[in-house]
């Protein structure tokens, strides 16, 4: 059992279920365009999911960015290495429009984790903008890239699913602000040091409301994808109203991150059997 749980915590803390819930989004995007998916795409998506929040979960903290003390954590630094080689090699073999667009998120990504001067402040400590920064980067991650690499074209459907991609990870970011309140300075002006955990988890399910109702902007919808988004929107309804389980490593680290793989898989069985 001790073994398990030690392979666990490698597969939570080495950001590699992170890196499954970000590729299911864009594996979501790729059946939601009705386009074959791009294993090349998906595969330097999840390598460099990998590398970037080990980078700011781990390098931000380290001796220049590079040198770590903890035995653990060179664990976890030799596998985001390994994860970065993997990446370049995906990256390879992509066109030159996707090249461009990882560069900008990666350039965001960056300044996100890491002063631009010596004694400023990087975008994470930012009063406030964290979670949208995030949100951004997500989005571009697994809605532009996947647009992109389909070469569908950047219109009004494009748009909408682009608000509500960031809406969905603004949504699934909430519990974790709840977990965090205990520890985050309050420089950081966070949404629930601002609103207080009660009223972050009703704006959560504002949100919710939203993301599904706008899904009626598009041009090209399809009664499955009503049905499923509806789903999607009753689980992230009653995940909010969990309460003290917020507080829980496993419950936040693990189950929050599977909803959007439990969504590609919904999306995967009904495209197989619908």
């Amino acid at each position: 059992m001790r073994t398990l749980k030690a392979i666990f915590d490698f597969y939570l803390d080495a950001s590699i279920h992170v890196a499954v819930s970000v590729i299911s989004m864009a594996g979501a995007t790729f059946y939601l365009m009705g386009s074959s998916t791009d294993i090349y795409l998906l595969g330097f998506i999840f390598f460099s999911v990998i590398v970037c929040y080990n980078f700011i979960k781990y390098g931000v903290e380290a001796y220049k960015y590079i040198i770590v003390s903890n035995a653990y954590h060179k664990l976890i630094q030799v596998f985001s290495f390994l994860s970065f080689g993997m990446a370049i090699l995906f990256l390879m073999r992509l066109d030159a429009k996707i090249w461009v667009a990882t560069i900008g998120l990666a350039v965001l990504s960056v300044l996100y984790a890491v002063p631009l001067l010596p004694r400023a402040r990087n975008l994470r400590n930012l009063a406030g903008l964290k979670v949208y920064i995030v949100a951004f980067v997500w989005a571009g991650f697994t809605v532009l890239l996947p647009v992109l690499d389909a070469d569908m074209p950047l219109d009004w459907d494009f748009a909408v699913t682009f608000i509500q991609r960031m809406l969905l990870v603004l949504i699934l970011i909430l519990p974790f602000e709840i977990r965090d309140l205990q520890w985050d300075h309050k420089s950081l002006r966070t949404l629930p040091q601002l609103l207080g955990e009660r009223n972050t988890r009703r704006l959560g399910t504002i949100l919710s409301l939203v993301f599904f109702m706008i899904t009626f902007l598009k041009d090209n919808l399809q009664s499955e994808e009503i049905a499923l988004r509806l789903i999607l929107v009753a689980i992230l309804i009653f995940v909010l109203q969990m309460g003290k389980k917020m507080r829980s490593k496993y419950f936040v680290m693990f189950w929050i991150e599977a909803i959007p793989i439990f969504w590609l898989g919904l999306l995967w069985l009904s495209e197989r059997y619908g």
